[in-house]
């Protein structure tokens, strides 16, 4: 088996009755290592990470995840404890009454204490500047403090990779440069799929480029524009 935490080797997807996403992607993340994932809408970059937890399955390929093949459902229960999966849409993410039951849900499930996990949800809300949101109702709350909450619920886990499905998207200014703070001064891997150049510059170590089926490393100085041409 590889040092990597998550391989993919050859790995093709496609929507049953539907034209194929990508084929043949080959993508390593190494411990510790942080990679930007950028291509246009549709080309495939949130079924990509999907993949790796298992929400959708491969209809060619291998992946492999923290040291074993992954092929059946309970072959990802495991993986989803440690990869930590950001949903580009926090609605998908928010299911309890209030912020606080909402952040410690990842932890109890863990096997901490209430009080443990209460601690260390509380922890994970003011490093992301939401101190005193504990006991708001999170359906009342605006689109970015959903996302911010979304974002506190993934660390609050503490995962040993993240998985980032646009982490800035619907934040103001401010709160994106703390989150990009936040995650640069964190010692783990992570994928981090995001429209805004700005914020994956300085924060990853190496991007590639989604497009037309097929996976590039790609320069954050160079515009995302449709890359692969040929037919799939």
């Amino acid at each position: 088996m590889s040092q990597a935490l998550i391989k993919l080797q050859k790995v093709s997807f496609a929507y049953p009755h539907g034209r194929p996403v990508f084929q043949g992607i080959d993508l390593d993340l190494p411990p510790g290592r942080r990679v930007g994932l950028v291509g246009p809408n549709g080309s495939g970059k949130t079924t990509l990470l999907h993949l790796m937890v298992g929400l959708n399955r491969p209809s060619a390929g291998t992946i492999e995840a923290f040291g074993r093949v992954r092929e059946k459902e309970a072959d990802f229960v495991e993986v989803r404890a440690k990869a930590g999966l950001l949903f580009q849409d926090a609605e998908d993410q928010l299911f309890s009454p209030t912020v606080l039951e909402d952040v410690a849900f990842g932890p109890l499930n863990l096997g901490l204490s209430r009080t443990e996990a209460r601690a260390v949800a509380e922890r994970t809300l003011t490093a992301l500047g939401l101190e005193g949101f504990g006991e708001k109702i999170t359906y009342k709350l605006s689109g970015g403090q959903k996302r911010l909450v979304a974002l506190a619920s993934v660390l609050a886990m503490q995962p040993k990779a993240l998985l980032l499905d646009e982490p800035a998207m619907g934040l103001d200014e401010g709160s994106v440069e703390r989150v990009k703070e936040i995650l640069g001064s964190l010692d783990l891997a992570m994928i981090v799929v995001s429209h805004r150049r700005d914020f994956l510059k300085g924060l990853v170590e190496e991007t590639f480029c989604l497009d037309g089926g097929g996976l590039l490393p790609w320069d954050l100085e160079k515009p995302v524009t449709r890359i692969f041409h040929e037919p799939i």
